[in-house]
């Protein structure tokens, strides 16, 4: 919960355009301040105070405990200008709330921690536990100091600055590791969530035992408890109380499998026991080994004293799963790239696109990211490439304009890619989306987008699909509709139409959608020249209904056109 503190009355607008933008998200404080910054403090995760920072200080001073647990605190001046991120930057995500109310209220974001300024991935931001000389670490990463990589297993991990290598050689060293490691000053260690434990447990086997069994296991292997990722056991003992108990004492989730999809898999010790009690030879083994990986501690069991062992488990070691992010960058503006796709842009270690779309958002990308681009025509070489890094372990954004899923790089690379790595798609705004806004409104009502390059689809099937529209009555956006080396297709597609709608349906052209040398126009099926259009072009052409109106072109929602003032009066279209 964010808590809301203000001492003014402009203070106090501004406060409550944030209560209302987050709803169930932000509470606010009123009464006097000094004791509403102190209720704050200890009930919420985080404060926004519309007060002067040195004020902020001196009330928070004597209520800091620890950075680890104190909340993350940003201060708003009275104008509204600036949004300081003043403690918690990282821990108590200071940093980002900065950011998140800036866009709320127009302030400008002002963050001081030092990674965050240069563009650089904190190394307690990675999203993995972390230990050791953070601050030295971060100190050399900053001052561009040689940081020697040691890496088992790195997992999809934001780009790391290019002076952070495996040819590292000074005193700084960064490890990525489940293995439990020795530091010295200026060595940290980022723990990868690449452990699975396999559990077995008789009924009422105590928490206690079950929890002390993983812990001893795990430590006489050298390995880390910070790195276990879950807990898998059968079915059957799903809501096991002391297996259970153990995963949430270890932070991590619960998993299970049928027994008859355990007794499958091969294990190096099964036994008639459980085969008896549920089903299958090995539980704690077989559920570790489920997802694939190496087992690196085979069963093993409890040993409580003066009574037989009432649990088992099994630790194994699984490779990292890569991750692709198909991007949508938008149809150009920079305004019009999506915050989702900026969030993953940052997240990507390696980047995979188009060179002119690279070029677009290079600027986006933190330091040290891995960039692969090629040019026109190889969007398959692409979509391979990007799969490949993926299943390296690693995080990867493959980028296309406007939607990647219209007529773009999504459909290729997920071809491609299997159920071994883990894919998200960022949606974006596509070119018919952002053609239509600037014509007004044409895809009021039903629509299609055809697409008119035969290079991968036959021409006998794209005509196909347009006599279809055209006899439906169907508004229809023409992608790629006219080239240097395709110059008939369009003029063949608008003939098809005009058999089925009338001369003056109107029609709009816009070139280059929101990008600087933007231009559009609303013209008409009969009285459109092909040849002004190219391949930076989209067309839309409207339905019987569809209409100009104060030069803006208008589908309406329904099927009964009302009067406008621009059109005559009682004017309809059926």
């Amino acid at each position: 919960m964010i808590g809301l503190i203000s001492a003014t009355a402009a203070g106090a607008v501004a406060r409550d355009r944030l209560a209302a933008a987050w709803p169930g998200r932000a509470v606010v404080y009123d009464g006097p301040v000094r004791e509403a910054v102190r209720r704050a403090f200890a009930e919420c995760e985080q404060l926004v105070c519309f007060l002067a920072t040195g004020a902020v200080v001196r009330l928070v001073a004597p209520l800091l405990v620890d950075k680890a647990a104190d909340p993350g605190i940003v201060c708003v001046d009275e104008a509204g200008r600036h949004a300081v991120a003043l403690l918690g930057g990282h821990g108590g995500g200071a940093n980002a709330l900065a950011v998140d109310v800036g866009e709320v209220l127009g302030a400008a974001p002002v963050v001081t921690t030092a990674t965050d300024a240069v563009g650089i991935a904190g190394l307690d931001m990675l999203g993995l536990p972390v230990e050791g000389d953070v601050a030295g670490v971060s100190r050399a990463m900053l001052d561009g100091a040689p940081v020697a990589l040691r890496a088992d297993a790195a997992g999809p991990l934001p780009a790391l600055p290019p002076n952070v290598s495996p040819d590292g050689a000074g005193p700084a060293v960064l490890y990525i590791t489940d293995r439990i490691i020795e530091l010295a000053s200026q060595e940290a260690v980022l723990r990868p969530a690449s452990l699975a434990v396999g559990v077995g447990a008789s009924k009422d086997a105590p928490e206690d035992e079950v929890l002390g069994l993983i812990r001893d296991a795990l430590a006489g292997a050298g390995l880390s408890p910070l790195s276990v990722a879950e807990l898998v056991t059968v079915d059957a003992k799903a809501g096991e109380p002391g297996i259970v108990a153990a995963a949430a004492r270890l932070g991590v989730p619960l998993r299970t499998y049928p027994a008859a999809e355990l007794a499958r898999i091969e294990v190096p010790h099964p036994s008639d026991a459980p085969l008896a009690a549920v089903g299958t030879p090995s539980v704690a083994e077989a559920a570790a080994l489920a997802a694939g990986g190496e087992l690196l501690v085979p069963k093993r069991k409890s040993q409580p004293e003066g009574r037989a062992a009432m649990a088992t488990c099994a630790v194994v070691r699984r490779a990292p799963r890569g991750r692709l992010a198909v991007v949508g960058l938008g149809p150009g503006a920079r305004d019009l790239l999506t915050p989702r796709a900026r969030d993953e842009l940052r997240r990507a270690s390696v980047l995979v696109g188009l060179d002119q779309y690279v070029d677009q958002i290079r600027d986006l990308l933190r330091p040290g990211t891995t960039v692969l681009e090629s040019g026109l025509g190889a969007e398959e070489e692409r979509a391979r490439t990007a799969v490949a890094e993926a299943r390296k372990g690693h995080a990867v954004a493959l980028i296309g304009s406007g939607d990647a899923g219209v007529y773009a790089m999504a459909s290729p690379a997920l071809a491609e890619a299997g159920a071994d790595i883990d894919v998200v798609g960022v949606p974006g705004v596509t070119a018919a989306l952002a053609a239509a806004a600037i014509l007004g409104a044409p895809l009021g009502h039903d629509h299609v987008s055809i697409s008119l390059s035969d290079l991968h689809t036959p021409w006998e099937v794209i005509e196909r699909r347009v006599r279809a529209a055209a006899e439906a009555d169907i508004i229809v956006t023409f992608y790629n509709p006219r080239s240097r080396g395709r110059d008939w297709q369009l003029p063949k597609a608008l003939s098809i139409l005009a058999g089925h709608r009338e001369p003056a349906t109107p029609v709009g052209v816009v070139r280059n959608a929101s990008r600087p040398d933007e231009s559009s126009r609303v013209t008409s099926l009969a009285e459109l020249d092909p040849e002004t259009v190219d391949m930076m072009t989209v067309v839309t052409v409207g339905n019987t209904a569809t209409r100009e109106i104060a030069g803006r072109m208008v589908t309406p929602r329904g099927y009964r056109w009302q009067s406008a003032p621009d059109s005559p009066a009682g004017e309809s279209a059926r």
